[in-house]
């Protein structure tokens, strides 16, 4: 039987960074990855020779100085990946059907004001404000800006708002308030959303925008390597399905193979339901395991990924964030018969080719529910394309082209262009992101009920320890955030804060 001092279970980007802290604090691990790919929603794949992102499509802060910049060179990836700074005067587009404006958020404080300023002269002053907050809120979290403090949530007012009661109360121009929320794909805003979660996400993309060149598998693959360069072991194929305890502590892992592994120290950084459902029904109350199942995720993700016909779209170094109608906060309300009701699209190109758009990710919220028929099903996916069966495909192709219909009022040369196409459901990220019900942000935040989807990196069996978005914050940098916060609750949140501070 292996022994080693930590056991991380799940390889997406907490786990990773977990492993990589405790490896650098020279601790033997072991990271277990149920499928062949490391990384959770790091992983990319290929069709038609082009590289497609599954889950991180572009990266804020990555700037000197800035926080992920400062976490990341801890982690020994600035000066190794291969990245493309967004267009600074506009790196997310947002439109609204029948309106033929292009409205954009800029990179940088007073470039974004004055960006927006330019169509909303009598909104600088709010936009100001709004920054400004912004700004505070980030403050006020020790962990976002590398800072050594802790922090009390109960009391603060900006998780007790939602983000859109904020921007439209301070927003006079409804079309300015719009505007700032049109992005909230990001985080699977809607009138719910704390205004902490919109203001922790967008400044960093605010601060700077970056795409990863030639995919974000990048960062699993440097992260990995650096933990092996340090010892550790990371092992894919392996299945978690049980722990063995004595009292209130786990001595070993159970995989589904029948080996186990010992350990000091678990660290999971998968799905918090799947998690609890592997513990049983021992270790955490009735009242606890209930309250886990019972907490909302957040919808899922149509995607289509297309290749476009080489050198026939120039390169767009943008996102694109397009409504239907102008409600953005209700783009997951959709219906069968209106879907969809605003779409996401994230163009990218390659290193060997710079100046063509290579191909484009266009993405549409999407319900469990409306491919629940399909539950029983799994994905064989790229040997077997119909592996879900010929209804299936036809849900999906009928979808896409409902999808491009869209599209093509907004960018026609999207469309026009299109080479090839393959397609993702909220069926397709349960299975290979390992998330329940496909869900694509994890629970979902409440204003109303702040803590109830707060969680800390403990819980009730002493030596096991969770990470990743579902503790607090979504996306690459809330989810290093929380690798560091789980970490500190090994080696002590001041000594660690340093570490990174040193390195960066």
């Amino acid at each position: 039987m292996a022994k080693f001092d930590a056991v991380v279970i799940g390889s997406g980007l907490g786990g990773l960074c977990s492993a990589f802290i405790m490896a650098k604090e020279g601790m033997s691990v072991c990271v277990l990855e149920k499928n062949r790919q490391f990384g959770g929603s790091l992983q990319i794949f290929s069709r038609d020779k082009a590289i497609f992102d599954t889950g991180v499509h572009y990266l804020g802060g990555l700037d000197e100085g800035q926080n992920l910049n400062r976490y990341f060179k801890y982690f020994g990836l600035m000066d190794k990946l291969r990245l493309q700074k967004l267009d600074l005067d506009g790196y997310d587009h947002i439109s609204f059907e029948g309106h033929p404006k292009i409205y954009k958020h800029a990179q940088g404080y007073e470039n974004f004001i004055d960006v927006l300023a330019q169509d909303f002269p009598h909104q600088r002053k709010q936009l100001e404000i709004y920054v400004k907050t912004i700004n505070d809120i980030c403050a006020s979290f020790p962990l976002y800006n590398l800072g050594s403090g802790l922090k009390d949530f109960n009391d603060d007012w900006y998780r007790t708002t939602s983000v859109k009661d904020y921007v439209e109360n301070l927003f006079t121009d409804p079309l300015l308030a719009k505007i700032i929320g049109a992005n909230n794909m990001l985080y699977c805003g809607n009138e719910l959303t704390p205004f902490f979660i919109h203001a922790v996400v967008v400044n960093s993309y605010m601060q700077s925008a970056y795409r990863c060149i030639d995919g974000s598998s990048q960062i699993a693959k440097l992260m990995v390597d650096g933990i092996k360069s340090m010892g550790g072991v990371v092992l894919n194929y392996h299945e978690v399905s049980g722990f063995n305890t004595s009292g209130d502590e786990i001595t070993s892992v159970q995989m589904t193979d029948g080996k186990t592994i010992e350990s000091k120290w678990v660290i999971s950084g998968i799905d918090f339901k799947k998690l609890i459902q592997i513990i049983g029904p021992t270790h955490f109350r009735k009242a606890y395991r209930n309250r886990i199942q019972n907490l909302e995720n957040t919808p899922g993700l149509f995607l289509m990924s297309a290749v476009f016909k080489p050198n026939t779209v120039k390169r767009m170094n943008n996102n694109v964030y397009h409504y239907v109608n102008d409600n953005v906060w209700d783009s997951a309300k959709h219906t069968e018969q209106d879907w969809p009701r605003g779409f996401g699209a994230f163009p990218t190109y390659t290193s060997k080719n710079p100046d063509y758009t290579e191909n484009i990710v266009l993405m549409a919220y999407m319900h469990y529910h409306e491919v629940e028929k399909w539950k029983d099903t799994v994905s064989t996916v790229p040997k077997n394309i119909n592996s879900r069966g010929q209804d299936y495909e036809a849900f999906k192709l009928e979808r896409s082209n409902r999808l491009l219909k869209i599209i093509e009022k907004r960018m026609p040369e999207v469309t026009s262009n299109i080479q090839s196409f393959t397609n993702a459901t909220p069926l397709t990220y349960r299975d290979y992101i390992g998330s329940t019900d496909g869900t694509s942000y994890g629970f979902a935040k409440d204003f109303r009920l702040p803590m109830s989807s707060f969680f800390t990196s403990r819980t009730k069996i002493k030596n096991l320890l969770i990470t990743g978005q579902d503790l607090n914050l979504h996306g690459v940098l809330g989810v290093t955030i929380s690798a560091v916060a789980t970490c500190s609750e090994i080696f002590g949140h001041p000594y660690l804060i340093n570490k990174i501070k040193e390195a960066s």
